[in-house]
């Protein structure tokens, strides 16, 4: 297609139009979200461990989901491991779980062999009240054999159950580092430094990273419910670049549930649309669809209509000088991705930063939007223009970043 083909005219009409209306062709938008996510992969946590371990608490607590939406999450991917992505439609990470470990009749290597092929951290649950573990050993053993410059994390689980009787948490966290500090009760310290002794030095140098964790529910009478949950976000984020702690909760102003909730569909949305603005004239149609889809997603989050009084009434806060803003950084990126020689650079580069940039931000104002209708207070038109600017350089710092996590 010739820049001298595209009528400019027109596509400023179907983006309003695709705000305004935001029902989209579902099918079509299926494809460009897995189109996106071929471009910009998602990164793949692997979970390897017995059944009863603690892997869905893991992801419960890592992502704020609850044990219900884990479950129906979950889908195949060969006869027996299966994924989880969150959030469903435009993922920002990827669980991969195999069928638990030393079951009978379970023969694990083509699992393995398929989860070993996508992940990018691989992460070891282990009960610590289990002594059985020499499934998961093997697995683990065999896996820095091939890859011994992978990092290796593993979780110990569920410390309550060798506490003595009425005890709570040890308060500060005494397992720093690896180490196991004083105040630990002798069978607890014992069952945790087994297995670190039976699984044995692994092959390679990189790090193997222990960290005891006791994610337990509100009713279980235990506090925090997600005890040693910072020390594994620390051991991740230094294991990897993945930089999955600030995607997935974001910084000190993603204070409730729901804002952490918008969070999360916002960098996902973000993301896909990043990966189709690198791709020539696709986002003339495609990314207008997937913004509008994360604006009716955010609105279902806050209980909120998204119809055409409210799409109105948020358009016309924004202001046009804003809407003409993101319209131009559209147009300007896709003619810089038609440029001989510019292509396969800069275009590309700067199309996947201002599509993912002008996605964030009007996710980012719209979840302020609908924070404040839900809550009853007025809306000022200044605030929200404030909030829309500044996400917009966190969304190409977002990008930014995750471009750099991938090439590392």
């Amino acid at each position: 297609m010739k820049l001298s083909d595209i009528n400019w005219q027109d596509y400023w009409k179907r983006l309003q139009t695709t705000l305004l209306e935001p029902g989209v062709d579902e099918a079509a938008l299926a494809a460009s979200l897995a189109e996106a996510r071929a471009r910009m992969p998602v990164p793949v946590i692997w979970l390897v461990g017995k059944t009863q371990a603690g892997k869905t608490s893991i992801i419960r607590a890592l992502t704020g989901s609850d044990s219900a939406e884990i479950g129906n999450g979950f889908q195949p991917c060969t006869r027996s491991a299966r994924f989880y992505d969150h959030p469903a439609e435009a993922p920002v990470v990827r669980f991969l779980d195999t069928r638990g470990l030393g079951e009978r009749a379970y023969d694990p290597s083509e699992d393995i062999g398929f989860c070993e092929s996508q992940a990018h951290l691989v992460l070891g649950v282990m009960k610590v009240a289990d002594p059985g573990q020499e499934a998961v050993y093997e697995v683990l053993r065999a896996i820095r054999k091939r890859h011994p410059d992978w990092p290796v994390l593993i979780a110990q689980t569920g410390l309550h159950e060798l506490y003595a009787p009425a005890m709570q948490h040890p308060d500060p966290y005494p397992f720093d580092d690896g180490l196991v500090g004083a105040g630990i009760p002798t069978d607890l310290a014992r069952a945790l430094l087994d297995q670190r002794d039976r699984l044995g030095r692994l092959a390679g140098d990189a790090p193997v990273c222990w960290v005891p964790i006791d994610l337990t529910l509100p009713d279980d009478g235990f506090a925090p419910v997600h005890y040693g949950l910072d020390a594994l976000w620390a051991r991740m984020e230094a294991a990897s670049s993945l930089d999955l702690r600030r995607q997935l909760i974001g910084d000190e102003a993603v204070r409730d549930v729901f804002a952490r909730a918008a969070h999360q569909h916002i960098v996902g949305y973000t993301l896909a649309a990043a990966g189709l603005g690198a791709v020539p004239m696709i986002d003339l149609v495609a990314v207008s669809a997937v913004q509008a889809k994360l604006l009716h997603a955010l609105a279902v989050l806050y209980g909120q209509s998204w119809d055409r009084r409210m799409v109105t009434e948020f358009v016309g806060l924004l202001g046009v000088g804003v809407a003409t803003g993101f319209v131009s950084r559209m147009i300007g990126k896709t003619v810089a991705k038609l440029i001989p020689g510019w292509g396969q650079t800069i275009g590309l580069v700067w199309g996947a930063s201002a599509s993912g940039a002008t996605t964030y931000a009007l996710g980012k104002a719209a979840a302020y939007f609908f924070a404040r209708r839900r809550a009853g207070l007025a809306i000022d038109a200044e605030a929200l223009r404030a909030v829309y600017a500044e996400a917009l350089a966190a969304g190409r710092d977002l990008i930014a970043r995750r471009a750099r996590g991938k090439d590392e």
